[in-house]
């Protein structure tokens, strides 16, 4: 990559930074918000920001109902049941712990792109799975090296399974979104989904703003919440779309690694989350299954993150 665009690596990169970060950080916005109307907030902060990237561009044609359902779909499992699990699962665990399962998407996408879309897993894709499969098992077994939080086995086990079902949700957004990509540009698919998901989370949303003290909360959680919702729906998608102007698909991919390396970062020095050699193991493993899954190979046309951020 010595010779490449560097202007569009850094565009890449910070967007896998950005959505590393706000993975991590959300953790310290559950301390003061309730899942629900955290995501509430979140979905309804960013319809606001991506109001014109609603309108359907020259070119594009007309959706219809059969891209409406897969635009429903491709919210309800990519942005309602994603933010869910993802923000229960960090709560129950930690942004260690999210960094590790996170890296584990490309593989998930290619395993879902077999099953759904009969596209071929290569023997690379293979043992990209097998790495992710066994640093999540390593990681269960790191709950017992020593913690700082609160949280029993019982519940890290279950906050691991939650994190493992926002993999699989962010990988079908992104099958889902590769039949999608033909009709509609990413920044349309994009803000679309996030209002279905604002229509989707705003009765649970309300249900916990009417017992939440809003005039309790603390002027610097109002801002890392403003940071959440346009990082995980604006930055990260205008930053890679920015990216892939230069940046063919398939080389992209790679600075997906940056995803949970910024999570762990997060958790170990902001949150002072323990990282001892289990955690280290499973870090390794799974930066290892996302290197095989997202390095340029034969097949150069093939991105298993073509254009979306987590969330």
């Amino acid at each position: 990559m010595s010779r490449g665009p560097w202007a569009a690596y850094s565009c890449l990169a910070a967007s896998m930074l950005l959505v590393g970060s706000y993975v991590g950080l959300s953790k310290l916005l559950l301390s003061v918000f309730p899942v629900f109307l955290l995501a509430w907030l979140r979905f309804g902060i960013a319809a606001v920001a991506m109001v014109p990237w609603v309108q359907r561009g020259e070119g594009e044609v007309p959706l219809t109902a059969h891209d409406r359902r897969l635009l429903f779909l491709e919210s309800f499992l990519g942005n309602f049941l994603f933010s869910i699990c993802m923000l229960y699962g960090v709560l129950l665990s930690s942004a260690v712990a999210a960094g590790v399962v996170m890296a584990a998407i490309p593989a998930a996408v290619a395993l879902l792109s077999r099953i759904f879309l009969h596209e071929r897993i290569a023997p690379r894709v293979m043992a990209a799975i097998g790495c992710a499969v066994a640093g999540i098992a390593l990681l269960a077994l790191a709950r017992d090296s020593g913690t700082t939080d609160a949280a029993t086995p019982a519940h890290q086990s279950l906050g691991h399974t939650l994190l493992l079902c926002a993999v699989f949700c962010e990988a079908s957004y992104v099958v889902i979104g590769k039949r999608l990509a033909g009709q509609m540009s990413p920044r349309r698919i994009s803000a679309l989904i996030n209002l279905w998901g604002l229509l989707l989370v705003t009765p649970l949303g309300l249900w916990q703003a009417l017992s939440h003290d809003f005039a309790a909360t603390p002027l610097h959680s109002w801002g890392l919440l403003l940071f959440y919702s346009l990082a995980a729906s604006v930055a990260t998608v205008w930053l890679w779309m920015r990216g892939l102007r230069a940046v063919p698909a398939s080389r992209a991919g790679v600075f997906t690694v940056l995803l949970p390396v910024a999570a762990t970062l997060v958790g170990v020095t902001v949150l002072h989350e323990p990282f001892g050699a289990a955690h280290a193991g499973a870090f390794v493993l799974a930066l290892a299954g996302l290197l095989l899954a997202t390095w340029p190979g034969a097949d150069r046309n093939r991105s298993p993150l073509p254009w979306s951020a987590p969330g």
